[in-house]
This record gives C-alpha cells, sequence and structure tokens, in this order.
C-alpha cells in the first residue's frame, strides 16, 4: 500500500507468538468427522453414492414419518400459514423494551423490536432475542408445590386466605416482602395497596447488579434522588468512565443508537463523535473508543481530581479541595490534559458518563463536571423514577438481622434468587429455618425455590399481562401472546392476591390501573389503541434546575481519596462484570446465550478469571490453569484466561454462573463469584488472594476458529487519514484486473440481492448472531463441540486486536456467507447441492447434501456449518415450538450456512406481488439487520438505483473481503474510521 499503513490484525496471544499450539489449530482446521473408523476412501465413497442415488427415488427423506391432526377450527381472523405481530413489553430491571412478538398459529416464534417504541425504536439486543427461547425452557417450574410437593394454583389461593386474615389481625406485623427492583404503574399501585393492608409488613428490593450508587452520587442539595437520561446522539465528545453503556448495560440498545448515530464519516471532522474510555478491563465500549486508557478501576477518582485540575486551569470553577494523590498511583497527566481540553472547547455539547461499579463519589463528581459544562438538560437529563422500587442491598442485611431475631414469621420473595445471588458474608440459605411461612415466585424452581414452603410458578412475560418503564420514563404495555403453559401466576396476579386475599385477573388489573392514566373520554378507543402500539406517549418531567452541594462533594472525594490504596501483586483487584451472556444468572439455563461467544474473551460455556499477560507472569499461572480466589472465609476457584488491554493486577470475573438449580443447560457451568461479594465491596473486591492449585480446566474459545492467515480484512483509518486519502481501502490489496474466464451470471431486471456491514457502527454486541439463530432454526452444539470447532453459528462475529498486546485496540467484524458471483463452493460440489438462483443467491438443497464438505474446505470466508450430529432429534417436544415454520429443520450430514433470510425474501416478493408491484427499498430487512441496534447492517436490491445498499457500496469506505479472488462477494464492507485526537496520538506514537 502506498499511502497509508494498516496496523496488524491478531486474534490471540497464541497467534501473536505463532506458538505451536496455534500452527497445528490452523493445521487441522477443519475437525475431523465424530468417528473416525467411519471414513472412507475416495474411491469408496464414489461407489457407495452410485447406490445412494438409485435408492433416493425409494426413500424419499431421512426425517421419520410423523402423523399431523388437521388444523380444522383456526381462530378467528387467522389465516393459516400467515404470522401474526402483537406489540409487548419485556421488563428487566428498571427498565423495558418494545417489542413486536411474531406469532405462528398462536405461538411466538420471533422477538422484534418496536419500531415505534422511543426506547429502542425496532431494535433489540441477545436478552429480548433469547427470551423466546425462556419461554419454552422445558425445565420452568411447572406447578405450585407445597415444601416440594405438587399442588394447584387454587390450594395456594386457599391457604393464603386463611393466612390473610391472621395478619390482617396484626396489621401485617412479622410480614417481610423481598421482590426484584421494578418499574411499573400497576405493581407499585398493587405494592401501595398491600402497604395499606400491611402497614406494619416490611418491604425490601434488591437486585445483584443494580445502579445503587448512581441514584446515591446523584442527589438536589435538599437530597432528591435522581438518575441520568444520557443523549450520546447529541454529544460531539465523550468520556467514559469505566462504563460499558454499549453492551452490558440494560438500556444499551437506547445508548448503541444514540451513538452510532454520530458514527457517520463524512467530510468533516464535525461529522464524527469522539469516545475517549478510561476503564481496569476491556469492555465492549473499550472496544469502539477512538481514544482509550486502561486504569486500575478505583484510580477513577484521582483521574477525575486529576481532570478537575486541568479544566480550572482552561477557566471552569469547579470547587474541589485539593487532596494529595499517593505516588504510586500513576496518571497519564498529558492525556488527561488533551482530553480536559476537548471537553472545554465542547462545552454544551460534552458528556462524561460513569459507570455503576464505581462508587457514588464518582457520580457525584461526574454530575458536577457535567453541570459546569453546560451539559445539564443537553447531553445528559435527570429524572426521578415513578412507580419505581430500586435495589438497596442495605436492606438485605436489614433484614438478615430480623429474621434472625426472630422479628419475621411470613417472608414472600417475590422473584429473584437470593439463596444464589446475594453478597457472601449473607447466608441466607439459613434464614429459613427461622421463619413459619414462606412464599417464592419464579419462573424456575431454583436455588431458593427449594427451601420454601410455597413455591408459586411465575409466568413468562409473553404470558402475562403487565406493564412498565423504560428508562426514559415512556410506560409501556405487557400483553400475552399466549395462554400460560404452566399453571403459573404473573407476578401482577400474586401481589394482588397478597394485598387483598382474591384472585384476580391480570387483565382486570392492568385494565384498572391504566383507567386512571389514559385520559379521559372514550376509554376504549385508548385502551385499544395502547394494546396495538404497545406503549403511552407520555410527558416525560425531567429536573431541569439542579443545586448541588459541592461542600458535601469536596469533603467526600477528600475521604475516599486517603482510603484509596495502590493495587499491586499482593493487593489485587477482582471486578465484578454484569455477564453479557446470562446477565446475572436469570438467562443461565439459555442455551443460546451460553453458547454465544462473549465478544472480547471469545469463551463460550464459560465464564473465567480474567487478566493480562503482565498479571498473569507475576502470579506465574497460564490459560486454562485453576485458581483459587479467597476472601476471608470464602474460596472459589476459576480457571485463568488472558485477555490483553487489562489493567494491571486488575482481574475480572463474570456473574451468573456456578449455578446448580437452574436447569440441564445450565447447571454447574462456570463459576459463582457472588460468595466473594460484600455489603461494602458489591462491584470492586479488595483484599483477596490468588493460589494456583495445580489443576487445569478445559475452555471453548473460539478465538482463533476461522483465522484468515494475516490477510487485510477488517479495515482502520483515522478521520484524518481517511479525508487525506479517501481511497484508502482499494490500496490493501493490489491485483491486476480481474477477468471471469467461467460463466456469467446475467441479471437484467428483477432482484440481486447484496448488504453492506458498516464496521464503523458495528459495536460487536452480537445481536445479530443471536436473531440469526433464531430465525434460522440454529441448534445449540455443547461445550464440548465448540471446543472442536464445530459450532453452528450462521453469523460469526471476528474480534482482533490491533497493536501492541500491551494496548491494544479491537475491531469487530461479522461475517457471514457473502453469496459470492463466482461462488468457488458451487464449482466443487458433487451433487450439485449448493446452487445459484436467479437472483444471485448461493442457495443449499438440503435433500441433495451428503456431506462431502468439499464447498467447507473451498470457502475463503470459513463460514459454512456441517452439522456433525442430529441436534433436533432428542429437543424436548416444548423446545419445538421455538421452529420458525418457514425454515427448513436440518437432519444430521447436511451443510449449512446464512441464505440471507430467502424465506423473509419470498414473503416479501409475494406480498409486493399481491400489490402488483415489486419489492421497494426498505420494506425487507433479514433478521440480523432488523436486529441491529447499530443499523450497521443494510440489505436490498442491487439492482435499484439510489437504495440505501447501492448507495452505501459506493462510498468511499467501501471494500469486499478477500476481493483478490475474484469471487466477487456480494457482502461489502464499509472501513472503520476513528475520529482521533491529534494531541493524544503523538503521545500515543
Amino acid at each position: 500500500m502506498k499511502n497509508l499503513k494498516q496496523k496488524r490484525l491478531w486474534h490471540s496471544l497464541d497467534q501473536l507468538k505463532q506458538t505451536q499450539k496455534f500452527k497445528e489449530f490452523v493445521e487441522n482446521e477443519f475437525p475431523p468427522l465424530p468417528d473416525n473408523s467411519h471414513l472412507v476412501s475416495r474411491r469408496k465413497f464414489i461407489s457407495l453414492m452410485g447406490a445412494s442415488f438409485a435408492l433416493a427415488g425409494l426413500v424419499s427423506c431421512r426425517r421419520p414419518i410423523e402423523k399431523i391432526i388437521p388444523y380444522v377450527k383456526p381462530p378467528e381472523n387467522s389465516i393459516l400459514g400467515q404470522p401474526n405481530y402483537f406489540a409487548t413489553t419485556m421488563p428487566f430491571a428498571n427498565t423495558a423494551q418494545g417489542l413486536l412478538i411474531k406469532t405462528n398459529e398462536g405461538r411466538p416464534t420471533k422477538v422484534e423490536g418496536n419500531d415505534l417504541h422511543p426506547a429502542n425504536l425496532g431494535a433489540t439486543n441477545i436478552f429480548s432475542q433469547a427470551s423466546v427461547l425462556n419461554l419454552y425452557d422445558p425445565d420452568r417450574a411447572k406447578s405450585v408445590t407445597l415444601e416440594g410437593k405438587k399442588k394447584s394454583r387454587q390450594d395456594f389461593v386457599d391457604d393464603w386466605q386463611n393466612q390473610y386474615k391472621l395478619l390482617g389481625d396484626k396489621k401485617g406485623r412479622g410480614v417481610a416482602v423481598l421482590s426484584t427492583a421494578f418499574s411499573s404503574p400497576t405493581l407499585a399501585r398493587l405494592a401501595d395497596k398491600f402497604k395499606n393492608t400491611f402497614p406494619q409488613a416490611e418491604w425490601y428490593v434488591y437486585e445483584p447488579i443494580n445502579n445503587e450508587n448512581v441514584f446515591q452520587g446523584i442527589k438536589t442539595a435538599t437530597g432528591e434522588q435522581f438518575f441520568p437520561v444520557y443523549h450520546f446522539d447529541k454529544a460531539k465528545v465523550i468520556l467514559s468512565l469505566d462504563f460499558d453503556f454499549l453492551y452490558s448495560d440494560p438500556d444499551s440498545v437506547f445508548y448503541t443508537q444514540q451513538f452510532s448515530s454520530g458514527r457517520e464519516a463524512g467530510h468533516s471532522l464535525e461529522d464524527m463523535n469522539r469516545l475517549y474510555c478510561v476503564e481496569s478491563v476491556f469492555s465492549v465500549t473499550g472496544a469502539n473508543a477512538d481514544h482509550r486508557l486502561c486504569l486500575t478501576s478505583q484510580y477513577m477518582l484521582p483521574f477525575l481530581q486529576s481532570l478537575i485540575t486541568e479544566l480550572n486551569a482552561l477557566g471552569l470553577k469547579i470547587n474541589i479541595d485539593d487532596a494529595e494523590i499517593g505516588s504510586d498511583i500513576e496518571l497519564n497527566k498529558e492525556w488527561i490534559k488533551a482530553v480536559a481540553r476537548d471537553l472545554y472547547l465542547n462545552k454544551g455539547t460534552s458528556l462524561i458518563v460513569a459507570g455503576p461499579n464505581q462508587p457514588s463519589v464518582v457520580h457525584a463528581l461526574v454530575l458536577l463536571i457535567n453541570k459546569h459544562l453546560s451539559n445539564i438538560n443537553n447531553t445528559v437529563k435527570y429524572r426521578q423514577p415513578v412507580d419505581s422500587y430500586r435495589s438497596d442491598t442495605s436492606g438485605l442485611y436489614r433484614l438478615q438481622n430480623q429474621i434472625q431475631n426472630n422479628e419475621i414469621d411470613t417472608l414472600i420473595i417475590l422473584g429473584g434468587n437470593p439463596v444464589y445471588n446475594t453478597p457472601g458474608d449473607i447466608d441466607f440459605a439459613s434464614l429459613f429455618k427461622n421463619v413459619d411461612y414462606t412464599v417464592h415466585l419464579s419462573e424456575s424452581f431454583n436455588e431458593t425455590s427449594e427451601r420454601v414452603k410455597w413455591h408459586i410458578p411465575e409466568t413468562h412475560y409473553m404470558e402475562s399481562w403487565g406493564d412498565a418503564y423504560s428508562l426514559q420514563g415512556i410506560a409501556g404495555i405487557i400483553q400475552p401472546l399466549i395462554q400460560p403453559l404452566f399453571d403459573a401466576h404473573s407476578n401482577v396476579e400474586l401481589l394482588n392476591l397478597l394485598s387483598s386475599g382474591e384472585d384476580v385477573k391480570g387483565y382486570d388489573l392492568v385494565r384498572d390501573t391504566w383507567v386512571k392514566i389514559l385520559p379521559k373520554g372514550n376509554f376504549e378507543y385508548q385502551w385499544q389503541k395502547l394494546l396495538h402500539d404497545g406503549y403511552y406517549s407520555n410527558t416525560v418531567d425531567y429536573k431541569t434546575d439542579f443545586k448541588i452541594n459541592e461542600k458535601n462533594i469536596s469533603k467526600n472525594v477528600v475521604k475516599t481519596l486517603q482510603s484509596i490504596k495502590p493495587v499491586s501483586k499482593e493487593n489485587p483487584e477482582l471486578i465484578c462484570l454484569a455477564s453479557g451472556n446470562v446477565y446475572d444468572g436469570r438467562f443461565s439455563n439459555n442455551g443460546w446465550l451460553q453458547e454465544l461467544p462473549d465478544p472480547i474473551s471469545k469463551l463460550s460455556w464459560d465464564n473465567a478469571l480474567y487478566m493480562n499477560q503482565k498479571t498473569a507472569d507475576a502470579l506465574s499461572v497460564k490459560n486454562e490453569d485453576l485458581v483459587k480466589i479467597q476472601l476471608d472465609d470464602k474460596t472459589v476457584t476459576a480457571p485463568v484466561w488472558i485477555v490483553p488491554g487489562y489493567a494491571d493486577f486488575t482481574l475480572a470475573i463474570a456473574h451468573g454462573y456456578g449455578r446448580t438449580k437452574c436447569g440441564d443447560v445450565g447447571n454447574n457451568v462456570g463459576t459463582n463469584i457472588y460468595p466473594l461479594q460484600r455489603q461494602n465491596a458489591m462491584n470492586v473486591i479488595r483484599g483477596i488472594r490468588i493460589e494456583k492449585t495445580g489443576k487445569k480446566y478445559s475452555l471453548a474459545s473460539t478465538q482463533d476458529h476461522g483465522s484468515m492467515e494475516g490477510r487485510p480484512l477488517a479495515l482502520e483509518a483515522s478521520l484524518q487519514e481517511f479525508l487525506k486519502h479517501p481511497e484508502f481501502v482499494h490500496e490493501h490489496s493490489e491485483h491486476p484486473p480481474l477477468k471471469n474466464l467461467g460463466f456469467e451470471h446475467k441479471y437484467d431486471k428483477g432482484y440481486q440481492w447484496g448488504m453492506t456491514i458498516d464496521l464503523n457502527r458495528c459495536i460487536g454486541c452480537n445481536a445479530c448472531t443471536i436473531a440469526c439463530q433464531s430465525e434460522n432454526n440454529i441448534p445449540i452444539v455443547g461445550k464440548k463441540q465448540v471446543k472442536n470447532g464445530r459450532e453452528m453459528h450462521w453469523i460469526r462475529l471476528d474480534r482482533y486486536f490491533t497493536g501492541e498486546p500491551d494496548n491494544p485496540g479491537i475491531i469487530h467484524q461479522p461475517v457471514a456467507c457473502h453469496h459470492c458471483e463466482n461462488a468457488p463452493c458451487e464449482q466443487v460440489c458433487p451433487v450439485a447441492a449448493t446452487i445459484h438462483d436467479k437472483e444471485g443467491l448461493n442457495l443449499m438443497t438440503y435433500n441433495r447434501c451428503v456431506g462431502t464438505r468439499y464447498c467447507s474446505n473451498n470457502c475463503p470466508y470459513k463460514v459454512r456449518r456441517f452439522n456433525f450430529f442430529n441436534y433436533t432429534s432428542d429437543m424436548p417436544e416444548i423446545f419445538k415450538m421455538t421452529q420458525n415454520p418457514d425454515v427448513t429443520v436440518r437432519s444430521r450430514g447436511v451443510m449449512e450456512k446464512c441464505t440471507y433470510c430467502v424465506q423473509r425474501i419470498n414473503e416479501a416478493k409475494l406480498k409486493a406481488k399481491k400489490q402488483g408491484t415489486t419489492v421497494k427499498d426498505g420494506e425487507l430487512k433479514t433478521a440480523c439487520q432488523q436486529a441491529c441496534p447499530a443499523q450497521a447492517i443494510q440489505f436490498g436490491n442491487i439492482l435499484e438505483e439510489n437504495s440505501t445498499v447501492v448507495n452505501l457500496k459506493q462510498n468511499h469506505r467501501a471494500y469486499e473481503m478477500l476481493a483478490e479472488l475474484n469471487i466477487r462477494p456480494r457482502t461489502s464492507y464499509l472501513a472503520r474510521i476513528k475520529n482521533i485526537n491529534p494531541e493524544i496520538e503523538k503521545l500515543e506514537i
């Protein structure tokens, strides 16, 4: 390349060092057959296939013959074979997403985003996409139980009505409720009703992953607590402190949409936002930063104090007392000075954010700086949540003391799993022996359920009536898409029963709430509109005049700074992460999420103790070494996994693993880290000791799968370089003019489908992978097969490190079948199972495929998947309800790959044909495109002039991966552009 040097890309440290292990893996790229004893020579194979073809006329298919029952009485207004879509809301902690659920003959099969809902505008994340699998989880609790014995719903209703009279006489004295967090008008109304019925009862709220530090830090001078709503779309300069707002945050969809809208790489520096990320662990947000500073978590406060000093030198007047920072704490003062100048020059269009793991004093300082930078009411607004019950971990300890003092005789647990996910200094399991009457509501019979008197199965949100507020305060309706599959209560039904003694249907309870919310007059019309739209466009009140007690903040800063001790080998810090796969453990039995590789570590089916190479060398450990993590009298074991880009002597491990009572999928997967948490150390734990056990623990990682031998695949440049060399993407591969010597496909009219993926927008969130899995009936293969390189995902999300291992960057690149015009796979298939259709799609005829895998060997993108086993043969019947009827369920021994969602293409074409027209731009979306919160994927007809996909393919940043092979792929990419600050670039050089 003449003008611009591309950074080297590497998947792993093994690849960078070219270790023997990596070389052996690459040489054995294609995994062997399950049983080598069945291998035959090519000559033998051809002779056998002659007989096979002769028998093909006698045996029509491999699948067993099944009897079916005619659909003689379809529901009213339904058309056989045509899906219906219903709006609903998925509650998640203290927030919610607006969704559209696709149903086939009355069963939900696919989750899409609600285009109308302001919280996500049609996009989704992996949790909402995979939630349909939770609905059909065969390990869900199926009946009410009394001390483990099966009972009916009515049995509990009768028993509670007797209990209700006794508790009413005591006005609720001795009653305690422990609920999960919620923000819901109906639940809040019923909770208030419960408190009025039992005025002496206690109500506690707990979530293991919460925003308690945020609320405690963001206060007015009068003590009112507020919550920030960020507007990244209005910010030109963003500074993120240990905040993974693009991925692990519950509102990541909303924030990703805003952030990615500012990543358009145009012809002016003002067209792109700039993201600075300061963090201790490598996050998805850090991977998308223009500049990333690796810093120990507890050093964020000294960083902010130094930032304030630089801002004050530029002209701000932030009154914070100076405090000495330990000489052992190293801060990059020049880096901080450059960031401060950038923030100052963009007052009113800058934004500073901090993650929930950071202490309240950091959030208070962030609030203060944002105010002095004139960001409040511009790039950040604050609102006081209504109808919201927020987590308060201190309440757990008050509840523990009350139970130990025999002050509680009735304990009601609404959701959650406190036996599993409470801090290690609370032995919640032992508390039940001191309580006479216990009730637990949960979807599964979990670690807590087996210790209570009454366990009540909870309905899935797709089976329930309810409501929930989004981050912005938009109220959404939850409506059922299917009759409850089991004998279950919804949370609103149970809470009403507890507070009134009456068993009332959820529909009536929610409707009664909305009678008072919706404007008076013509309620029935407004109610039906609410059900149709899925949300109510109410006006949200924001706090506009923020008066802050700066003196109190200053005192807390000085006090906290004095308590900071430098990290070292003897004093490491342990970060407890919200799992990007199973969150806090609530998705542990979801196979789609367990098998999904982590975007950064690329681990599947496990969590691990993450650290950088320097820390691993100091501790004398290597990948897959099993170590003990000790704190006081608690010890857990976890395998080591080395990830570049972590702060020195910062260790991290994800929540949500180590479950013992969640189901066949999630039991005994990974390490439970909750026992190491403490009341004053929930997120960042100090004082731990690491000891080697001398044992190994096998981990399944996909980071070296699909190695591309150092070719320039994911392209990147700075904005300044791009403006100087706008055609830089074409300089990365030099080849003579390419001509096709064979047959040329003709597309004179009609359709020729193509796709573009903008690497500048793609954040690596994996939403496309899960959406594809749900849409196309892609099976789960399990940890053993993933480790063998046999994962079945049709979309592979490549993660490349860039630069040097001590301070690397990351580029994510989704890779699926490129539907090449000169497809190498088509040329080598001996039975014409992979074919090119008249619209340019590279398709698979499954009944022809005999599993030679020649096509896989010949695919330069390595995106074809061979299903070695019949993964669907022993699938539970209820699990089969997730299957999309428009997509073939493949039997063993055939090749699978992306089809550009051909079923959606045909559906759109049929609809257009009925209307006497053609499919227009934007009318058709693939599953990956529809789910993507960053709008990184665009799909359409490349024969249609001025279509979105055509315009993107003509962009200066557009390039085709491996174009030099003359295979002419119809999926192209747009190179990633980073908005580099020249001052910091000089420091990094």
